[in-house]
């Protein structure tokens, strides 16, 4: 799908080339970037971008100056996509404890279609880390047109049978979200906002913001008198009460004055020559000399589910010099079934290996490799020495071969007894895997029985998944169940990127744990408090741990959490109760609940629970499993009441979509795992090759052909060669041909009439 998109793109730069802009310099157009030539992620979109999708290539002219095209004869299959011209960007973060809520607001002209013909227009934004999709809006021609997204409940929502489900859309790659406006005129000002929210990097004190926006050259509008504006705006609050310090800016910004107390706005503003390009990136540290935390409060919503008001609560470690990190007794438990050849297995080595040999000596060891069957490296822990690591590096590049089946179930009970009675660590079960498998359940009631057994640290399991294959519900649920954490990587296809960094992360987080067995005990003696998860995951030293839950009555005054040290000394702190104005608490934890929440829906097999992961998720305007996401517009011109209609479609509230047109885009959950794939072995980021019929194979080989005839016959440079062909050659070449045509009749007509005498 995403090589398709970026092939797409490519024929459409060669398209936009049909494009005429005047002789006039200062309309000249750009000239072809370094930046078009193809990188590692071809032509995927690196910041928020507005493609023109081109079926029929006789519509690409400039609105503003018509100039004579030679007619082309076919049609683009897939669609070409031609960049179109941005003219302003905007960039709005705001920032609290790990969480950006980031608007993003741009327009966009459509410079290369006739202004009497039209097409569909397609946006792509691609996120941060973990991004969310909260909403988009689309006017065109100053709200001549308007377009907006809204969540839908797949089961419940009525008329389903007037909706029209688009063919595009959705999830072009895990971080970059697409979808199409229908028919836009050619020469239109598209206004688009985009709302999204992403995760902030942590490590120690230190938070660190990362959105896309690279712009290509040929985003720019051609001429150097087109107005060009970008602007960027961060708004951070610390919410820990501690003065944070800016650290690094991709950009240029200038602090201005807020009022809100601890919060600190950061600008960007200018008219530039070529959009940005680099990507923006924001990073400010949050001293912290000990372990503190908070809880935030919020009021109740209009639409607030459960008739419940939402808190959040934090612990930060802090810049921690006093405090030392468990000791770590690790078990690591590798699916190497047939789907992680190639790449994956042996990037897998690299990464186990690196792992290793950031173990302290005083740490141990064991590893799992697992397929249909179990391979031990020891039966026993071996401690983290440096000739125990050598001899695991070479058991792991021997034993490493990827081929079977998939079994968690045996492998994961054997790391848990391995690590199963007392010591003074932190026991670890580090469990990869990119499948799915039958028992799922029977495996988390397995571990569930084996975590109440009376140990002073009971054996914590993180998980990381990879790829769309996996039930990453099942590894969230496991995860909780043993109080460990669980990460996922579903873009597999850039390694570097993606599952080797986001992995790292994880092990970094089991491995520098400062704080354990943590309990609230306030909740404990509460029974209108609702916490998630039930089962609190420890402090690790690379950054805070935010919990999220609803409550009814009033807020205590203070709340008491508990926990375990390093050195095993019982730590005590009571935490603030801090309150803000217009501080988003709903959308801070909304992400987190709904996952968790579905997680315990697959697992108990609940549909009230799943009934009430669709009102969390209509409510925040978050994604969720049972959601879908729907595109409606209206076209205000015709409508006698613009500002009304307005209004209520750009409320919070659920929108009524009753006699509108509904698109609904495909499906954009990560969805419960796939069986069958993982079965067959099939790898991750792979899609499995359809062999076309006849008639796909002719559509095919005459779109390539019409591809070509655009690449190399419908440019001014065809046109200049014919015109400086002389007459009496050209008489020749029409002679020549009416020769050929006749001569071919003669030899149909001397094949029919033979054909019937000899009958």
């Amino acid at each position: 799908m995403a090589e398709e998109f970026s092939r797409s793109v490519e024929d459409g730069l060669r398209l936009a080339k049909r494009i005429y802009f005047g002789n006039d310099r200062a309309v000249a157009p750009p000239k072809p970037p370094a930046s078009m030539t193809k990188s590692e992620t071809g032509f995927l979109p690196t910041g928020p971008m507005v493609y023109a999708v081109i079926n029929d290539p006789a519509i690409v002219d400039n609105p503003d100056i018509p100039s004579y095209q030679p007619h082309v004869h076919g049609r683009c299959d897939p669609p070409a996509l031609i960049p179109i011209q941005m003219n302003a960007i905007e960039l709005v973060a705001e920032c609290y404890l790990d969480t950006a809520l980031v608007t993003l607001s741009g327009t966009w002209r459509l410079h290369c279609v006739s202004s009497v013909r039209s097409s569909d227009c397609r946006i792509a934004v691609p996120m941060g880390a973990q991004g969310s999709i909260l909403g988009a809006e689309v006017s065109v021609n100053n709200n001549r047109k308007y377009y907006f997204t809204q969540l839908v409940d797949l089961e419940g929502d009525i008329r389903k049978e007037n909706w029209l489900e688009a063919r595009d859309g959705g999830f072009l790659k895990p971080h970059i979200f697409t979808f199409d406006i229908p028919q836009i005129d050619g020469g239109s000002i598209i206004s688009v906002k985009f709302r999204w929210s992403q995760n902030i990097l942590c490590r120690n004190d230190l938070f660190s913001l990362l959105v896309p926006f690279t712009f290509p050259d040929f985003v720019n509008p051609a001429g150097k008198r087109m107005s060009k504006k970008e602007a960027m705006q961060v708004k951070v609050n610390a919410v820990t009460g501690n003065e944070f310090q800016p650290h690094q800016m991709s950009h240029p910004l200038k602090e201005k004055r807020h009022s809100d107390e601890g919060t600190k706005v950061f600008t960007y503003d200018s008219n530039v020559l070529s959009f940005t390009k680099s990507d923006f990136r924001f990073s400010y540290i949050v001293p912290s000399s000990q372990i503190n935390g908070g809880v935030l409060l919020e009021s109740p919503s209009s639409g607030d589910f459960g008739e419940k008001e939402v808190f959040c609560m934090y612990l930060s470690p802090g810049n921690l010099q006093s405090y030392k990190v468990f000791r770590k007794d690790i078990v690591f438990v590798i699916d190497i079934s047939g789907s992680m050849r190639g790449k994956l297995i042996e990037d897998m080595k690299s990464s186990l290996s690196a792992a290793l040999s950031k173990l302290d000596a005083d740490d141990s060891f064991s590893i799992i490799a697992f397929n249909g069957e179990s391979y031990q490296f020891s039966s026993s822990l071996e401690l983290a020495s440096k000739d125990n690591i050598e001899k695991a590096t070479e058991w792991i590049n021997m034993n490493f071969v990827a081929g079977g089946d998939t079994n968690i179930s045996n492998p994961l009970k054997t790391a848990i007894e391995m690590l199963s009675g007392g010591r003074s660590s932190v026991p670890i079960v580090f469990l990869v895997t990119d499948g799915t498998v039958e028992n799922e359940r029977q495996i988390c009631d397995m571990v569930k029985k084996r975590m109440v057994k009376k140990e002073s640290i009971s054996p914590r399991i993180y998980t990381f998944g990879i790829g769309p294959f996996c039930n990453q519900y099942f590894l969230r649920m496991l995860a909780v169940i043993g109080r460990g954490q669980h990460d996922t990587a579903l873009d597999v296809g850039n390694w570097h990127d993606t599952v080797q960094l986001r992995m790292q992360e994880l092990l970094d987080k089991a491995s520098s744990l400062v704080l354990a067995n943590i309990t609230v005990e306030t909740f404990d003696n509460w029974d209108k408090v609702e916490l998630y998860p039930f089962h609190l995951p420890d402090l690790s030293s690379t950054g805070p741990l935010v919990l999220s839950g609803s409550y009814k009555g009033h807020f205590p005054e203070t709340v008491k959490v508990k926990g375990v040290l390093a050195d095993f000394n019982n730590f005590d702190l009571d935490v603030k109760i801090r309150k803000f104005k217009d501080l988003p608490v709903e959308k801070l934890c909304a992400r987190d609940q709904i996952d968790y929440l579905t997680a315990k829906a697959w697992l108990l097999e609940n549909k009230e629970l799943e009934q009430k992961v669709v009102e969390m998720s209509l409510d925040t305007g978050f994604m969720s499993e049972y959601t879908g996401m729907t595109v409606l517009g209206h076209d205000l011109a015709k409508s006698k009441h613009k500002a009304k209609l307005k209004r209520k479609y750009t409320t919070r509230k659920r929108r009524n979509i009753q006699g509108e047109p509904v698109i609904l885009l495909p499906n954009m959950g990560i969805g419960f795992g796939d069986l069958t794939r993982t079965m067959e072995n099939v790898q991750p980021g792979c899609e499995e090759p359809r062999l076309p019929d006849q008639a796909e194979l002719l559509v095919l080989a005459a779109s390539h052909c019409c591809g070509r005839l655009c690449n190399h016959c419908c440019c001014m440079c065809c046109i200049q060669c014919c015109g400086k062909i002389n007459h009496q050659f050209a008489n020749t070449i029409t002679q020549l041909c009416v020769g050929i045509g006749c001569y071919s009749c003669f030899s149909c007509c001397v094949d029919l009439c033979c054909a019937d005498m000899d009958g």
